[in-house]
């Protein structure tokens, strides 16, 4: 993912039109992400299994297509810098950093947790999931707060 930052389409002769647009899409999808996590919780604490389950699939979804369009932007689009001074932009840089480390750490977690749910090894999901469960949501909340606080710098 680092990578993003440095190569970008154009860059290996694909002409590549910016898209400026997808970070407000791609916040709300986070948003959404968080939503879904929640009420998923809610929902098997409250023995609604098949609801958590179709909530579930609808939170990997969002991830998914949060990550395509992730990666479209950063390959044909110029990084925005952070233009905040002083305490704001040491708040921003914690959040962004924690972010970042924890969004790949939720990869491989999310995908262990769904296939023990589709094993039907639910004793071992039930224990990772307490784990994936607050990261995943961090990221997903975190990654809305980024967009808003870097937002403003951006040039369309």
């Amino acid at each position: 993912m680092a990578l993003l930052f440095v190569i970008k389409l154009k860059d290996l002769g694909i002409d590549a039109k910016p898209l400026p647009f997808l970070p407000p899409i791609y916040a709300t999808i986070n948003g959404i992400t968080a939503v879904l996590l929640i009420i998923a919780v809610w929902a098997i604490k409250n023995g609604k299994v098949q609801l958590h389950q179709n909530l579930m699939k609808g939170a990997i979804g969002c991830s998914l297509m949060f990550l395509l369009m992730y990666i479209a932007y950063h390959m044909t689009t110029p990084s925005t810098k952070f233009g905040g001074e002083g305490v704001i932009r040491s708040v921003y840089f914690f959040i962004l950093i924690t972010h970042i480390l924890l969004s790949i750490a939720i990869i491989p977690l999310v995908l262990v947790t769904y296939v023990r749910a589709i094993a039907e090894r639910f004793d071992k999901h039930r224990k990772i999931a307490r784990i994936t469960f607050p990261l995943w949501l961090y990221v997903a909340i975190t990654g809305v707060v980024v967009y808003l606080m870097i937002s403003p710098y951006y040039i369309y």
